[in-house]
């Protein structure tokens, strides 16, 4: 089944001969190795690249096993290398590579070699790997299948797929299951003996339970703001543990290092500053996220909330959660002050939109209330409500704009219908 990930292949296209280390870094299978070794291989060889100029290795197969030594993966790369033509260089799961570090700042002085690497275990996808090439790595994060992705493997129309997609989401496996049982099991299993136990067997955490009940809790609040005091409370009335603050934040910090959970930050719109906590998380794929609540939580509403932040954050814009501060008068006639959230600010460059995830506006009381924070911004820059409803895109008396899911997901530049 191909699946045209342009938008990676792309990001890979632009940082040729750049003359640093390419980097792809994502949450387990998600797609790197595809990327690299499928359709970033395939561009190359379209583009006449002769197949004796790449050089590909696979460290986790075991024919590849003897190049896991450095000396020897060296030696090889070097005899590869017969002439001045540029040469690319693409090595799969380089953390089974016994220091890899100083393999690939070796192989940087080789001038006509271009390299691309993959890794996916918890150290290697730890967000501050770059670092580990003294500067000379250029990262490129993939995530799992948007939804426009998605629907190029689905069978099926726009509707089912995205009742598919909100409950197993885009990891590009489950695309190609057939059954429930299928996607259930590998979502569950994927979660438990994949990136818990990475995150575990690297940071040698010896009560695992409460890591899990913290995915549970952080599962469980999607869309919702909160913070370390608020889940320590949590700990303390629903499970009944005495797990200190200081470990909640090192555990959640632990689940964003290995790309689990994602947060936004909160921006204070008028004042111009982030506000700190409480803050939301995000999970980079929703069907790992249902599948650590058993698939018992299927609200739609935070998950199509989570679904707009991923397919923001895939766009490259980074996004924080608004805070408006409107004033008015209470009814002793004292001034009042009220503070309004914006979903999202999603800023890129330049660019910046102002979006709400309504999902749905059946009266004309839920509308004024969804736009309430939006009208309160006094800037220019697009201002956007998202609903689940096949409509047109329309743009009312107050400059907003209405749009559908679908539109927003599925059409290229949507933000500028």
């Amino acid at each position: 089944m191909d699946i045209k990930r342009d938008k990676y292949l792309n990001d890979l296209i632009n940082r040729m001969h750049n003359g640093m280390i390419k980097v792809v870094t994502g949450i387990r299978r998600c797609g790197k190795s595809y990327l690299i070794f499928t359709i970033f291989r395939k561009y190359l060889l379209e583009q006449g690249v002769d197949e004796a100029h790449i050089v590909s290795i696979e460290l986790d197969q075991r024919k590849d096993k003897k190049f896991r030594n450095p000396d020897v993966i060296l030696e090889y790369i070097e005899s590869c290398i017969v002439d001045d033509k540029q040469y690319y260089i693409l090595l799969d799961e380089v953390q089974l590579l016994e220091d890899f570090e100083e393999v690939l700042n070796s192989l940087l002085h080789i001038k006509n070699a271009d390299m691309y690497v993959t890794g996916s275990n918890s150290k290697f996808l730890s967000k501050d790997v770059i670092t580990e090439f003294r500067g000379r790595g250029d990262e490129i994060h993939i995530f799992p299948l948007n939804f426009k992705e998605f629907m190029q493997a689905y069978e099926g129309d726009m509707y089912h797929g995205w009742a598919e997609y909100v409950i197993y989401g885009g990891l590009p496996l489950t695309v190609t299951m057939k059954t429930e049982e299928q996607k259930i099991n590998y979502l569950t299993r994927l979660f438990e003996e994949t990136y818990l136990k990475d995150i575990i067997e690297r940071h040698h955490i010896e009560k695992s339970q409460e890591l899990e009940d913290l995915v549970n809790v952080l599962a469980s609040a999607i869309g919702s703001l909160t913070n370390v005091p608020k889940i320590e409370a949590t700990f303390k009335s629903v499970i009944q543990s005495n797990i200190s603050a200081n470990t909640i934040r090192q555990y959640i910090e632990y689940l964003e290092d290995a790309f689990v959970i994602n947060k936004a930050n909160r921006y204070n719109v008028k004042g111009r500053k982030y506000i700190g906590t409480p803050l939301k998380y995000y999970f980079e794929d929703v069907g790992l996220r249902n599948a650590r609540l058993g698939f018992r939580q299927i609200e739609e509403t935070h998950i199509m909330e989570n679904v707009v932040y991923n397919e923001l954050r895939s766009r490259g814009y980074s996004v924080d959660v608004g805070v408006v501060e409107k004033r008015g008068f209470n009814q002793e006639g004292k001034t009042e002050r009220t503070y309004l959230e914006i979903d999202f600010i999603a800023n890129l460059g330049s660019k910046r939109y102002y979006i709400q995830s309504a999902f749905s506006m059946p009266t004309e009381e839920k509308r004024m209330q969804e736009k309430a924070s939006l009208v309160n911004v006094n800037d220019s820059f697009k201002k956007i409500i998202l609903v689940k409803d096949v409509i047109n895109v329309t743009r009312d008396e107050d400059g907003i704009t209405t749009m559908s899911i679908y539109d927003f997901l599925l059409k290229e530049n949507s933000l500028e219908l």
